[in-house]
């Protein structure tokens, strides 16, 4: 979009503005590097054109320590890095005439980094309104897509089956490997070098192109119900004091 276009939607009362924010991290030996950088960006768009909404460029790199130097392909911002870029990129969207941010996240561990941010916006902007979703957050059927094989997944069956549908380029199914999930219950927090040997968790080999589609669709369904409640949303009435 030039700079008029995107002054005339914010003038035609396009209010919020989607910043995808993703990863450049190994998914195992069958996913490409941008996988959730891609997801984050493409399910945006997607979801944009049924519930208007103007999408910013994706970040793609994000908050990616956990998994290591164990693998090739991992470039990782720090949180305090990743926090800081997203303010920035913010403030700029808000000077554009933008009232209302998602913050729309392809990559788990982005979650604290992306709350540090709307913690300090809020303070700065408090005309503003801002939220942030995981891809997998966006309703409890999302939630449930994306963990049919695993809580802690990574490569997993869900990203498997997106990127069949969606980047089959972007998949190397003979070099699909299974890894169970081995967290649940345990009470520590651990990198990723110490849950698989692969990079992966979950079952990719029941992943499909026909999956994807399923998953695509209801996604970005989701999402743009979500945009067009968060669109109607007043600020809520504060109740009088005693």
């Amino acid at each position: 979009m030039t700079s008029t276009e995107i002054g005339d939607a914010i003038a035609s009362g396009v209010d919020i503005g989607i910043l995808p924010v993703g990863a450049t991290e190994q998914h195992g030996p069958h996913l490409a590097t941008g996988t959730d950088f891609f997801s984050a960006e493409t399910i945006a768009l997607r979801a944009a054109e049924i519930t208007p909404a103007l999408v910013l460029p994706v970040i793609p790199y994000g908050c990616s320590l956990g998994h290591t130097d164990a693998w090739p392909g991992t470039l990782s911002l720090h949180p305090a890095t990743l926090t800081q870029v997203v303010m920035e990129v913010s403030r700029w969207a808000l000077r554009s005439g933008l009232k209302k941010l998602l913050f729309l996240s392809g990559h788990y561990t982005n979650a604290p980094c992306l709350g540090s941010a709307i913690l300090q916006l809020r303070y700065e902007e408090p005309e503003a309104r801002f939220r942030t979703l995981d891809l997998w957050g966006i309703s409890p059927r999302c939630h449930a897509l994306y963990t049919r094989d695993a809580e802690d997944f990574h490569a997993n069956r869900g990203e498997t089956s997106l990127l069949m549908h969606l980047a089959p380029d972007m998949v190397r199914p003979d070099k699909i490997f299974d890894v169970p999930d081995v967290t649940p219950g345990l009470v520590w927090s651990y990198p990723m070098p110490r849950t698989t040997p692969t990079g992966i968790v979950g079952r990719p080999s029941e992943a499909s192109a026909e999956d994807g589609l399923m998953m695509t669709e209801t996604v970005v369904e989701d999402l743009a119900a979500w945009l067009a409640k968060a669109a109607a949303e007043e600020w809520p009435v504060i109740p009088p004091g005693p």
